[in-house]
């Protein structure tokens, strides 16, 4: 198979994008509130995914714009997977007993 048969064009990669945030709008638009914490916990490594695709797009730039893009694309995938367990920690410290040290009298 060709390389070049293999490469997106802009129109088939900006279909693909818009398919995938419909699908992924629509999939966790039906999720229940309660069921939020444990599913967010569990699906971070989607965030890690996303790394990995701007670190292509980052290894893959042939000029200056691409690369600047490319690297915020791995900023902001690393700082959204870093906050989204940061974050569901501290959403499940509320479900811990708390430990009252203080004696009743």
């Amino acid at each position: 198979m060709d390389y070049q048969s293999m490469l997106l064009t802009g129109f088939v990669a900006l279909y693909i994008f818009m398919l995938a945030a419909f699908a992924g709008f629509e999939i966790i638009g039906r999720v229940p509130a309660i069921l939020h914490t444990p599913l967010m916990s569990g699906s971070n490594f989607i965030h890690g995914i996303v790394v990995v695709g701007a670190l292509w797009a980052l290894l893959n730039a042939s000029n200056l714009t691409q690369q600047i893009i490319g690297f915020i694309g791995v900023l902001l995938g690393a700082g959204n997977a870093a906050g989204g367990y940061v974050v569901t920690e501290r959403m499940l410290e509320m479900f811990k007993p708390s430990t009252n040290t203080k004696s009743k009298e």
